[in-house]
């Protein structure tokens, strides 16, 4: 049977910014969606794989074959041509591997078919949600006259200028099928990245928005269903957490309390103890949690 691995993800409070550079007028804004018929704020999958790659970098003695170069705001690459994927015993990079690929080039002659070279991801990232409505508040802010290069070009007043911002937890999903890896080790790798993320909801690097887990609900598991994705809730505006959904879940019989591995925030909740007595491995520490699904995967693996 083949195993699958599924987290729930949900970060701590803080306060949410525009990290992706778009503007209304002189105001930055936030994405958002309507989420159960309210507006919330989102942050893409591509900003969460941006920063698990930076981290998978970093875990590699080779490195990744794409990596983001801060001097020249551009990409640079190894193997463009993602050569090694051609043999099956050829050199690979753990980004291309997780994150999948996509290289096409148009026909160079007309009535000529084009050619693509793709990998679908392994790990799938769903798009981030705020675990509460957005209020709609913005900030009123002025750059000093000379504070950038661009600002008050002529004259000497100052530059006002504002920016949408949410007080805010996020909470997304990922899945995992490590026997789809070259390397079934790189499964263990990723879980360690997605546990460290950090500069995603942030603002243009000026301020940091911690989006680590603060609560992390793993599924080992052989069912080819997630069946927890979304699963926090908040009594509280985001205070604090519950997942009455998974309870009931385990409860009915769709998900199996012995597949799951709780970690962080949750475990000291009302849902975090029905877990614990219905059969799930509740920990306090989300490192622990994370260990703990990496030493599952190696046991399955070995």
């Amino acid at each position: 049977m083949t195993m699958h691995i599924f987290a729930n993800i949900v970060t701590d409070y803080g306060t949410a910014a525009n990290n992706r550079g778009e503007t209304e007028g002189n105001t930055t804004t936030l994405q958002k969606l309507i989420w159960k018929g309210a507006v919330h704020t989102t942050v893409s999958a591509e900003a969460i794989r941006f920063e698990t790659r930076k981290h998978l970098a970093s875990m590699e003695s080779g490195g990744t074959n794409r990596t983001w170069n801060e001097d020249t705001r551009t990409n640079d690459w190894q193997k463009p041509g993602f050569d090694g994927w051609a043999k099956e015993n050829g050199d690979t990079f753990i980004d291309d591997d997780l994150l999948g690929y996509m290289s096409a080039e148009a026909a160079k002659e007309e009535g000529q078919a084009g050619s693509a070279k793709v990998r679908r991801a392994v790990l799938e990232v769903t798009r981030a949600v705020s675990l509460t409505p957005w209020p709609g508040d913005t900030t009123f802010n002025a750059a000093s006259p000379g504070a950038t290069p661009s600002a008050a070009k002529k004259g000497n007043n100052p530059v006002p200028y504002g920016a949408e911002i949410h007080a805010t937890r996020y909470q997304y999903g990922i899945a995992m099928t490590p026997d789809r890896l070259r390397q079934s080790d790189r499964a263990a790798k990723a879980l360690q990245a997605i546990a460290n993320l950090r500069t995603v909801a942030g603002n243009h690097g000026r301020f940091l928005f911690d989006f680590s887990p603060a609560a992390i609900v793993f599924r080992v598991t052989e069912d080819p269903a997630p069946r927890l994705l979304y699963c926090f809730g908040t009594p509280d505006a985001g205070h604090t957490l519950s997942a009455d959904e998974l309870v009931r879940r385990v409860k009915s019989g769709d998900i199996n309390a012995s597949e799951l591995i709780v970690g962080g925030e949750l475990a000291t909740t009302d849902s975090g103890k029905a877990l614990a007595e219905l059969g799930a491995d509740v920990k306090d520490g989300i490192k622990a949690a994370t260990q703990a699904v990496c030493d599952r995967i190696a046991k399955v693996s070995a």
